[in-house]
């Protein structure tokens, strides 16, 4: 199979970047893995946000997608310092080296107003991206085969106890992306196939589901009963808060309770089907 050409791929060894890298091997791309912990004999460059970022690093490439996201800062200006700037300097050099298409994977956690950090920051870093010109998605809950990221963790910790706690009575809506259709419509931007589309996209399916019913259809998935113990957001927000003061590492963050809280009221899907951009239905 010939080359369709080279791209690079930052956070390919997390769950979203991994599907996407995998998908566009798969489609004949050449990938170049940008990470923190280059692998011997692959084709790789050293790379950690909020670093400085040498145009050289994309020398010869001709596409970026940008998923690495570095969760351990906690205070805002640590995050913005290391996400928010050092997407900045990631972009400001892949398009001195010339890079054609960018893709920056956003978050639906990202809207106007929205109240985590991390929506915060995906917002801030959005706006970077479009100033240069890339192609921006914010995924819903991503899901697929041995999911990972935080799909994997709520497989995981309904297959490991039969008691799930629940924040608040589980009403928070979710909206699903399996990672084949983020990885097809990725590919298509980078194959030039995508001109024309709005440079915001919410990816997701348009069914909303709710925590509770979305654990329970899980369950369903792994043959297995599961009993609900609910419990107040800002007490289990709290909990894990203090954890993180004093330097405990958690499967589960406060601010991710936030953004589970207060997730965008209404996410816009309107343009999707319009460009091409077809997300399934989730089924356990």
């Amino acid at each position: 199979m010939n080359s369709r050409g080279v791209c690079a791929v930052t956070g390919s060894n997390g769950y979203v970047g991994s599907c996407i890298k995998g998908f566009l091997t798969n489609r004949g791309w050449d990938i170049l893995e940008v990470t923190r912990q280059p692998k011997p004999g692959t084709r790789s460059a050293a790379f950690q946000l909020g670093a400085e970022v040498a145009p050289r690093t994309f020398e010869g490439v001709d596409a970026l997608v940008h998923c690495a996201y570095d969760f351990k800062p906690v205070r805002w200006d640590d995050i913005h310092a290391v996400n928010v700037n050092g997407t900045a300097k990631l972009f400001e050099a892949a398009r001195t080296a010339g890079v054609k298409h960018l893709v920056c994977i956003s978050s639906i956690s990202a809207y106007q107003g929205c109240k985590s950090l991390y929506g915060k920051a995906k917002l801030e870093i959005e706006r970077i991206a479009l100033a240069h010109d890339a192609l921006t998605l914010r995924p819903g809950l991503v899901y697929g085969t041995d999911a990972g990221g935080m799909f994997g963790k709520l497989t995981q910790q309904v297959r490991a106890s039969s008691v799930i706690p629940l924040i608040g009575n589980g009403s928070q809506v979710q909206f699903l992306l399996h990672h084949e259709d983020l990885s097809s419509f990725v590919a298509r931007h980078v194959e030039g196939e995508t001109r024309g589309t709005p440079r915001v996209l919410t990816a997701a399916n348009e069914q909303p589901w709710p925590f509770k019913k979305l654990l329970s259809a899980i369950a369903r998935g792994l043959d297995k009963k599961i009993h609900f113990v609910p419990l107040p957001w800002r007490l289990v927000w709290a909990g894990l808060k203090a954890a993180e003061l004093v330097g405990l590492s958690l499967n589960f963050r406060s601010d991710s309770v936030v953004s589970l809280v207060h997730q965008n009221p209404a996410p816009d899907f309107s343009r999707n089907s319009e460009v091409g951009l077809v997300c399934r239905p989730f089924a356990a």
